[in-house]
Parts: C-alpha cells; structure tokens; sequence
C-alpha cells in the first residue's frame, strides 16, 4: 500500500441505503463539507477496520450509471476516475439494493470493471423477501466476481462481515482482472492506443478516458494525443455507450437466472403500492398532502409552548436577580442588557426549531417526502418548473443555502435558474423567531373546535403564502429567462418504512447546535455591536438630555421616577442606533415601522433571526432596570409611539411578517446565489425584485388594515 491514509468509496443508486451504512460505519465521526471546485455536500467519516487501522469513508452522491449526467453524478465518476494516485480510492463498498437488483447491477457492473478492489454490499434484503425475491449470494458473488455481504445498516446486522471483507480487501490489495462484459470488444484497437499512454489501466478504464477526457484534468499535449486516438480509430463516444449498455442487461440477463429467483408478475402488491393508491391519489392524495403541512405546523405551536414558557421564564428571573446583585457600572449594564439579553433571545426558539426539523426528519424518512415531490410535479411544470424542484423548495424551509446547492441535481438550466430564483421565498428556519414572537404579539392565543391554535393557522398561511409568491414568480420569469431545453422527470419513490428515532434526535440535536452555535454567534457579536450603538451617542446631544430631565425631576419630585423612565427612553433615541433608525424612520414609515424596527431591519441582513437579538437588545437599553424581569414578548406589546398609541397593533404586526416572509434578508443567500450562476446579475436581480415585492405587499396590508 502506499504511504498515506486509506480511502474507502461507498457507491450506489440513490435510495439504496448507501447514506444509512456510512452512519452505521462512522458513527458520529463524520464531517460534512464540499467536493473541491463544486457545490456538491461532501461526507466524510473515520472507520476502524482493525486494531490500529483506520481508514477515511467517503459517501459519494448517488448515480445510476457511470455515465454522468447530473453535477453529483460528476463528483462520483470523477472521483473513480481521476488519474492522479494520490487522489484515488483504495476500496470501493457498491451498496446494491436486492428489492431492485436488476437495475443496481448496471451501475455494479460497470464500476467492477474498472478491476479496483471492490466488494458488493447487499442492503434491503427483507424488502426483496417481500417481494418474493430469492438470491444466491454465493451465486451471485461468483458470477461477479467479488465478495457480496448481504447488511442491514439500519439494524447493524451484516456490518461485522462487511468489515471483516473490508479488511481482507485491504490486506490482499487486489482488484479484480476478468471483465463482466467483453469491454475490449466494444472500441479494441482506441483501447489499446490508451493503454499504451496508461499501461496500468483497465480496458473499461480506457474507454472513460477516451469519452470523458477533457473533465479528467490532463495537460494539453495528452488531451492531444487522446483524441488523435479516438480520430484515428473512427471511436464514436454514443455508438460505444449504447453497445455498453446493451452488451451488460444482456448479461445481468443470464446472471439473474443463476442466481437470483423472481415471484411472478402477478404477485399481490406490497403494502407500499397499496398505501400509494391512497396517498397519490389525483384528489385524495393533495388532500392527505395539505393535512399533513397543517399538522406539521400545528405541532410545532402545540408541542413548543410549554419549553419556551419555561426558557422565557428562567431568563426573566436571571435578569432579575442578576440586576439586584450586580453593581451599577457598564459592564453589568453590557452582560445584562446586551449578552443576556440576547441569549435570551437565542434559545427561546430552540424547542420551534428541534421540533420543526424532528418532524420533516420523520416525513423523509417515512418515504412521504418524495411522495410530496411526485403529487408536485403537476403544479410545478405549470410555472416552469419540475417535480424535482420540490425537494429545494422543501429543504428551502430549512435553510436557503443548502436547498440552492441541492438545485444542482435539475439538469434543466432553466428549471435549475428558476429553482434557485425561487427558493429564498420559502420561509426558512431562520424566519422562524420573527413569525413567533410577531404571532405572539398580535394574533390572539385562541383555539378553532378548542384544538386548532389560530396562530399556527397564521404560521401555516406565511408558509403557504412564501410558497405561493415562488410559484407566482417563477410563473411570472420563465417568460424572461431564454433557455430552451428538454425536461424529463424521473423519481424513485422509496418504499414506506419506519422513522429511525435515533436518527431523527440526532437530527433534532444537531440542528439545534447549528443553530446556536453557529446563528448564535452572529446574534450575540450584534447584540453587544447593538448594546453599544443604543447605550452611547453624540456626548453634546446626551448631555443635553441628562440635564434636561434632571432638572425637571430636581423641580417636580413627585414625578421623579416618570422622568427617569423618560430620561433613558430619550437617551436611547439621541444613542447612535437611534440616529441610524430615526434617519431610514421616513422610508419605513408607510409600512407602520418605527425607527428600532428599523434598525432591526438593518442587522437582520446578516441572519433574520438577528431581529430577536435586535429587539431584545433595544428594548432590554431602553427599561428600567426594575422592568428587565418582564419577557422581550411583554416587553413589544407595552412599546408605544410618541403620540401615545402602540407600535404592535395587528397592521404594524401582519406588515412586518409579510416583508420578512418577501424580503431577501440573508447575505449568505445571495453568496451562493453568486457561486451557483456564476455572475452577480441574478443574485442582483432576486435582491430587486423581492425587495420590491416586500415593501409593496406590506404596505398594502398596513394601509388596509390601520
């Protein structure tokens, strides 16, 4: 072996387990990143394969063949394929899903051929049983020619076997040297020229270098040299590909009647095929759909009410307490008012958030998540897109980022554009602070039939209604967006399984942290950036103020406490902040905001749930210190304008929740943007246009209900 860290590929068809057996290899040793050069989730992990022995697990995106069509399909090959030994893989684990046999042999097939040292992961074997299928593993494994593990990784079962082929691969170091198919019969003479430039190579090998080249990174000279191959030989890359194809179902053909034993066509349905009679059906299927989105939201209302009492409860008496036993100098002004306060901010929304990903957690892992795709694809193709825009615009409710880089698996540029477009009007996770603590202000905590909670219907309408805009736009620019290709919508539907509950808490967890840590950080440098810009201004302008209301409390004692009150209240709209907020006031102002509302507008660019911080921030500088136990929430509804009347009435409220729902709002968004088109012309564009639509949208709520 050569000097350096061993690396093991785990390949397959998307859906064949291959995602479940790399968490069961590495547990929690993983890290989650990019390929290099691209935008493809990249998942690594630490396997001991024996004492002493460790190896690196890379889960690479799923493909069906190991000819490329889609970016993470690229990110698979070019891994395979790449030249450079530093960069290639040691063992290659293909996860074959047995309920599907057939088909998972074509991309098997192919990638033994490449003669590295590979070994078959059988996965799904007690659905294959279902279904009647019977397989030969010794059969099986002697017509390919590799060792072939039957694994349950969601069980651990098999895994012990799996390492201990792992291990033998790894010590013996061998690949495999006789062909499935008759590789050189396809292109012998083009073979040959390429093996003679790459001796080492298979004949399979050969012929992806003589296809693909041009992504495979060599210098010119040798790109030169390829195609002088290829011409001199009269090699024509979709003749080759066809024949490739072709020449392996034949094969699979006779393996199958082996080694493996098939129920007749007319064998009863699986329970899944039943179930999906129901759940996609044209009329009862959108209607389970539209239950299932209402629970999911009335959960999240119903389940988190009684942790975030208590969170909001815990930070009102720690306010309390500490302003009672600290002194009276800045820096416990800066804990209380800016680090506490902002904390609070932070963690209130915590038990929303576990709950809200626990929940879509079970609806992937049931299989209903693709379900949702495939009733969508109807509505989709409508306004320009496909059903395989859905599963962004679905993870866009969690985070924008991400569900943007997924957009890379629509082949269509134009879906693909409109997708991307689109999806930051999904409300994400990071709009999730802002609708509750707004809901919480101005929606009345009541019940419909004394279960339906009317603030989760107003939840589910902001969702709905950021859901809604997208497919409007993305109606209104594919009229604009000039690109003309084929669409096709292919989608494997998994069959309905039970949720893995330790995988949906380790998810609940770890969107938790992310969200803490990772949000939490931005929140709390804003909060003590915003604790100063409140609590300091212009030294000529607080000076005036101090001794304004000193005097006054000095000539009408009894009123003292009043003035105190005011005097601060002052301070805070002569501090910085309140300058920058009472400079953009006009602007905002048809909108019903005032001028914190503003300010909160301004660093939520950052991250929208910075608006919590913002609010508990400036709200926290603005009190007295006796009124520092009252909850951020009871803290809004007391705000009041210069003229006496409140700032949370139900058309500042309903305004505000419309421009966060509209509004861009997220510079890491428009950063991505940027990556994923490679200009700056569409993340300008979508900055403008939803912009735009936020200010008109919550203008034309406030002016009609104030």
């Amino acid at each position: 072996m050569p000097d350096r860290n061993l690396h093991i590929a785990l390949l397959g068809n998307p859906n064949s387990g291959k995602t479940s057996l790399f968490n069961a290899l590495t547990g929690m040793n993983q890290k989650v990143g990019n390929f290099p050069g691209v935008t493809v989730e990249r998942k690594t992990g630490l396997f001991t394969i024996s004492p002493g022995v460790s190896a690196t697990v890379i889960d690479l995106p799923g493909s069906y063949s190991l000819y490329p069509r889609r970016a993470d399909e690229w990110v698979a090959y070019n891994t395979l394929m790449h030249p450079d030994q530093e960069k290639e893989v040691d063992i290659i684990v293909i996860i074959a899903d047995a309920s599907n046999i057939r088909r998972n042999l074509l991309y098997a097939s192919q990638v033994i051929d490449l003669n590295k040292p590979v070994l078959v992961a059988l996965t799904m074997m007690d659905i294959a049983r279902q279904k009647g299928i019977q397989i030969d593993i010794g059969a099986l494994s002697a017509e390919l020619g590799v060792p072939v593990i039957p694994i349950n990784p969601r069980q651990n079962k098999g895994i012990v076997e799996l390492r201990k082929a792992i291990q033998q691969l790894h010590r013996e170091h061998v690949g495999r040297s006789v062909s499935f198919i008759n590789v050189h019969d396809l292109a012998g003479a083009a073979i040959d020229g390429i093996q003679e430039l790459f001796p080492d190579i298979s004949d399979y090998s050969a012929i992806h270098y003589l296809i693909n080249h041009e992504s495979m990174g060599f210098d010119a000279p040798t790109h030169e040299r390829i195609d002088r191959i290829e011409e001199s030989n009269s090699f024509n890359h979709t003749r080759v590909q066809a024949e490739d194809i072709q020449k392996r179902y034949s094969r699979i053909r006779d393996l199958m009647k082996k080694s493996v034993i098939e129920p007749s066509p007319l064998q009863k349905k699986l329970l899944s095929e039943r179930i999906d009679q129901v759940m996609l059906h044209h009329r009862w299927g959108f209607l389970i759909m539209g239950i299932v989105l209402f629970l999911l939201f009335q959960s999240v209302f119903w389940f988190a009410a009684i942790p975030m009492n208590a969170i909001d409860w815990i930070f009102s008496q720690l306010t309390t307490w500490l302003n009672h036993a600290l002194p009276d100098y800045w820096i416990s002004n800066l804990l209380i008012n800016g680090v506490i306060a902002g904390l609070g901010g932070i963690l209130v929304f915590v038990p929303q958030i576990m709950i809200l990903f626990g929940l879509i957690t079970i609806l992937e892992d049931t299989g209903y998540m693709a379900r949702i795709s495939f009733l969508s694809d109807k509505l989709m193709r409508r306004v320009g897109l496909n059903g395989k825009s859905v599963m962004p615009m679905i993870s866009g409710f969690a985070c924008a980022v991400p569900a943007i880089m997924s957009a890379r698996n629509i082949e269509n540029r134009k879906e693909r554009l409109l997708t991307i477009l689109i999806t930051p009007l999904m409300s994400c996770s990071a709009r999730l602070p802002v609708f509750t603590i707004l809901t919480s202000l101005v929606i009345p905590n009541k019940y419909i039939l004394g279960a339906i909670s009317v603030q989760g219907l107003v939840m589910m309408g902001l969702y709905v209604l950021g859901l809604a805009s997208g497919l409007l736009v993305a109606y209104i620019l594919k009229a604009f967006i000039k690109i003309k290709e084929k669409s096709f919508f292919i989608l494997e539907l998994p069959l309905y399984r039970s949720p893995r509950w330790k995988n949906i808490v380790t998810t609940m967890i770890q969107k938790a942290r992310i969200f803490v840590v990772d949000a939490g950080k931005v929140i709390m440098v804003i909060s003590i950036i915003l604790w100063a810009l409140s609590s300091y201004g212009p030294a000529g302008q607080r000076e005036q103020v101090i001794s304004k209301y000193d005097l006054l409390a000095e000539k009408d004692t009894a009123r003292a406490a009043q003035y105190r009150s005011d005097k601060k209240a002052a301070l805070l709209e002569h501090s910085y902040a309140g300058i920058m907020g009472r400079t953009i006031e006009p602007v905002l102002k048809p909108l019903g905001y005032d001028w914190k509302i503003g300010i909160a507008l301004i660093t939520s660019f950052a991250a929208r749930e910075v608006f919590v911080g913002t609010m508990a921030t400036l709200y926290s500088v603005g009190e007295d210190s006796d009124e520092n136990n009252q909850t951020l929430r009871h803290k809004m509804q007391q705000a009041m304008r210069s003229d006496g009347t409140k700032v949370y009435t139900l058309a500042t409220g309903v305004s505000l929740m419309i421009f966060y729902v509209l509004a861009m709002q997220c510079m890491s968004t428009l950063a991505v943007v940027r990556r994923e088109t490679g200009s700056w012309k569409w993340p300008m564009i979508q900055l403008g246009y939803m912009t735009f639509m936020a200010y008109l949208f919550s203008f034309i709520a406030y002016q009609l209900l104030s």
